[in-house]
């Protein structure tokens, strides 16, 4: 068989409670990906500086990514790691260009499965990206019958628009995860 789209080297964003999404979205999309996610345990981040640990992330995983998959939980707009990994992926830096982007809501998500989704229950910096009338990014539901080719086209799409519309990537960063009621979302 012919690819249609090309291999893109592939960034994966989730909450840890998603783990087994991730793990299952790798196996899933096989040789149609080059996975360049963070494992377990790669940073220590208990013992470093917080830009050190951004900077990890950037030039350590994220840097030979093209594009870069948010995995979106029921908890996942909570999480100060995935907030710096969509910033880092957005920034365009002598040493890394910027990656495309996109969101997919898992099941576990309250909005998963319809055509729209509450902006407070996503990472408030993706969201940030998704709006307008040419968005950098988009966001999908999780194909319930794991058809790679629409992952593939969704991926090969999201690098496409990394030169196109420009990021939204004004918002402070995360210092800490973010707590409180699900059903609230975060707040500006």
């Amino acid at each position: 068989m012919i690819r249609q789209t090309p291999r893109h080297r592939v960034f994966i964003s989730f909450h840890h409670d998603d783990e087994a999404y991730k793990d299952f979205f790798v196996r899933m999309m096989g040789d149609d990906i080059v996975d360049e996610s963070v494992s377990d345990g790669d940073i220590d981040d208990e013992n470093l500086p917080t830009e050190t640990v951004r900077q990890h992330i950037r030039d350590r995983f994220i840097r030979e990514a093209t594009v870069t998959v948010v995995l979106i939980g029921s908890r996942t707009w909570q999480r100060k790691h995935v907030d710096w990994e969509i910033g880092s992926s957005l920034r365009e830096t002598r040493r890394n260009s910027r990656c495309g982007l996109l969101g997919i809501l898992l099941p576990s998500h309250s909005d998963f499965g319809s055509q729209t989704y509450n902006p407070r229950l996503i990472p408030p910096r993706l969201s940030d990206n998704c709006d307008g009338n040419d968005p950098y990014a988009f966001i999908y539901n999780w194909p319930n019958d794991q058809r790679t080719s629409d992952i593939r086209n969704w991926i090969h799409r999201a690098f496409n628009r990394r030169d196109g519309t420009p990021p939204n990537n004004a918002r402070q960063q995360y210092r800490n995860n973010r707590g409180g009621d699900y059903s609230r979302g975060w707040q500006n």
